[in-house]
């Protein structure tokens, strides 16, 4: 009779045992395996590499206790949860520091794009129109504003101004070459808000010089 009681306890013992070990917790660990896949997808080997190299940790950390579990006899997996647990945080972690950082040099190779372009403009010589050159057509005219002094004076005549056209065909530089004092900077301000088509070279919108003349005259 003792004998079968303690078979009994020890049968109870073993199914409590079992039952407290519970099942591999397969979904925490697949989820920690999805998180890492996505880091990987989102370049944190180039962008987050230290985070990566944390979340390669802890899922090597979490495989080697997957490792001890399946070498038991009776196994609990309570510590296995809380690796997969971690190791999924990490990979979310590596995962955001990834598209952070992809975004931070996107924005400076744009940057670096947009500097580079501007050094290139600024070097680009304006070419004088003439021969193979064509003037551009003017698309956009301001008329310039009669200055009162001068019609009280009255002063009339042509102001010649050297105009800068630029690559995307704005006036970018203008200066008086045949002055009519009064009214040189009425010209000016007229011309510096012209705008014309892009002059290519070569298939390149390219800065051109030309003349141009304003024109005043008492009504």
């Amino acid at each position: 009779m003792r004998v079968i009681v303690t078979l009994r306890a020890i049968a109870l013992g073993l199914a409590v045992a079992v039952a407290g070990c519970g099942s591999p917790p397969n979904a925490d660990v697949d989820a920690a395996t999805a998180s890492i896949d996505k880091a990987a997808a989102d370049r944190a080997d180039q962008y987050a590499a230290d985070s990566l190299k944390v979340a390669q940790d802890a899922r090597a950390a979490l495989d080697a206790e997957l490792k001890t579990q399946d070498g038991k006899w009776f196994k609990s997996y309570g510590r296995t949860r809380e690796l997969a647990v971690a190791a999924k945080a990490a990979a979310e972690k590596a995962s955001a520091d990834a598209i952070a950082g992809k975004e931070r040099a996107d924005a400076i190779a744009m940057k670096q794009k947009a500097d580079a372009a501007a050094r290139a403009k600024a070097l680009m010589k304006p070419v004088r129109v003439g021969g193979q050159i064509k003037p551009p057509t003017k698309i956009k005219d301001v008329k310039p504003v009669y200055p009162a002094i001068a019609q009280s004076a009255r002063v009339e005549g042509v102001v010649i101004i050297e105009a800068t056209i630029g690559p995307e065909g704005k006036v970018e530089d203008a200066k008086v070459l045949r002055s009519v004092p009064l009214l040189d900077q009425a010209a000016l301000d007229a011309v510096r808000q012209w705008e014309f088509t892009p002059t290519l070279l070569n298939g390149v919108p390219v800065p051109v010089v030309m003349t141009v003349t304003v024109r005043f005259t008492r009504q």
